[in-house]
């Protein structure tokens, strides 16, 4: 009985494993006047990326040719919420050195150039 007992839980350890706290769906913050939902999850070597899943602007949703497209780039989990990273701009279609932090509901998450020490920041917010 003891032997079953320790099988079903083993068997259920991987389930039971905490989700990262960056995984989910999340708003962006209006970039050139559009925004978007990117779903975060995990990628490359226990990296999170993010993906653009859907896009608005003033008039409502609309099929952008950014939607599947990964705008946060193998953010590398550095303990504590915080991560690093790469970020793309679809609006001037760059890469930046990327950092982020996620406190709850708000993502921080700021594209650098000159290594770091130039850097613009969004917030983001979980809407699932």
């Amino acid at each position: 009985m003891k032997r079953m007992l320790i099988a079903a839980l083993l068997a259920l350890a991987p389930g039971l494993a905490s989700a990262d706290p960056a995984e989910g769906m999340w708003k962006t913050q209006v970039d050139d006047g559009a925004y978007a939902y990117v779903e975060m999850g995990p990628c490359s070597g226990g990296k999170i990326c993010g993906w653009i899943r859907r896009t608005f602007d003033d008039n409502g949703e609309y099929q952008s040719e950014n939607i599947g497209k990964a705008i946060v780039i193998n953010m590398e989990p550095q303990g504590n919420g915080f991560y690093k990273g790469k970020v793309w701009r679809p609006s001037n279609d760059k890469i930046y050195i990327g950092k982020m932090q996620v406190n709850g509901d708000q993502l921080s998450l700021d594209g650098c150039v000159l290594g770091g020490l130039i850097c613009a920041s969004q917030t983001w917010t979980r809407i699932q």
